[in-house]
């Protein structure tokens, strides 16, 4: 069971550039899958993710729900927190970063993300928090918070112009599925 937040018509001016949010409450892993699930199917090639959270907030479980809705077998899919950077090869590619290990921007710089943000796969970052200052201008950011053992709430934002219409997508989606649930549990009453 998923709670949504904040409609995709709640707009700020920000630096120039147009932000769409929402806010999804994912009650458990199920709702997190659904999550992961709809934004594999709204993300285009060439996006880049920057996921943000605490440790064990579920960034990697994002991540894996992501990748297995584009085709990768989820056992394929760990945190790279200690070779960096893993690379999925499914329906669609998608590069998994995570700077958790990284000391700074600098070493960032040193593993060359042009050449993942500047490609045609889906790049997410784990920790992005720590090289913002290195990440493409326009990009989707998620940032995660534990609310409870199970439950976590997903802040999503289009950062730029080029990603306002994927959060409006995804908010037109998760909605649907909200609409299937009802009418699912009135079937069954």
């Amino acid at each position: 069971m998923a709670l949504l937040h904040a409609a995709a018509d709640t707009m700020i001016l920000c630096r120039d550039f147009i932000m769409h949010h929402i806010t999804y409450d994912a009650a458990d892993e199920t709702a997190t899958a659904a999550l992961g699930a709809a934004l594999a199917e709204v993300l285009p090639d060439g996006t880049t993710v920057a996921l943000c959270g605490t440790l064990g907030a579920g960034k990697t479980r994002l991540i894996r729900a992501i990748a297995e809705a584009a085709g990768v077998d989820r056992r394929d899919v760990v945190s790279p927190t200690f070779v960096l950077i893993k690379e999925y090869h499914g329906r669609r590619t998608i590069y998994h970063i995570d700077a958790y290990r990284l000391c700074d921007e600098g070493e960032f710089l040193e593993l060359g993300p042009d050449e993942y943000f500047d490609g045609d796969a889906v790049t997410l970052v784990e920790w992005a928090d720590r090289v913002e200052g290195c990440l493409p201008q326009e990009r989707i950011e998620v940032r995660i918070e534990v609310t409870g053992r199970r439950s976590r709430r997903f802040e999503i934002t289009a950062i730029g112009r080029r990603y306002a219409a994927v959060i409006d997508r995804l908010l037109g989606m998760l909605n649907e599925e909200k609409r299937e649930e009802g009418r699912e549990k009135r079937e069954e009453q």
